[in-house]
């Protein structure tokens, strides 16, 4: 494939996707949405954000691991009782973090 082939293809598919999401912008505010789907689509950013991390804290080799050696884990379940405490997004992740950094430390130096 040409070089020119690619950057079309990736012009292409970048209009695609602006198309798409504009769409749900333009056409949302000239429709009235059933209250229940209303409150059905206020969950959608959490399940998404639970279907990418929730991976990744469960099965950082590959397999099930729920073990207290899982630092992404122990990091993970912090995290989620600072966002319990404080519902502060920055706090939340930046505790999260430095728990995952000092642990992977604490592994590494022994």
């Amino acid at each position: 494939m040409s070089q020119q082939w690619l950057w079309i293809t990736i012009i292409i598919i970048g209009l695609l996707t602006l198309a798409t999401r504009l769409s749900f912008i333009v056409f949302m505010g000239k429709m009235q949405v059933a209250p229940i789907v209303q409150q059905a689509l206020r969950f959608v950013p959490i399940a998404v954000l639970s279907a990418l991390i929730a991976p990744t804290l469960f099965f950082p080799t590959g397999s099930l691991d729920i073990s207290l050696s899982n630092a992404r884990l122990i990091s993970g379940i912090l995290a989620i009782l600072i966002a319990w405490r404080t519902k502060n997004v920055l706090l939340t992740i930046g505790g999260g973090m430095a728990c995952l950094l000092i642990l992977q430390m604490l592994v590494l130096h022994h």
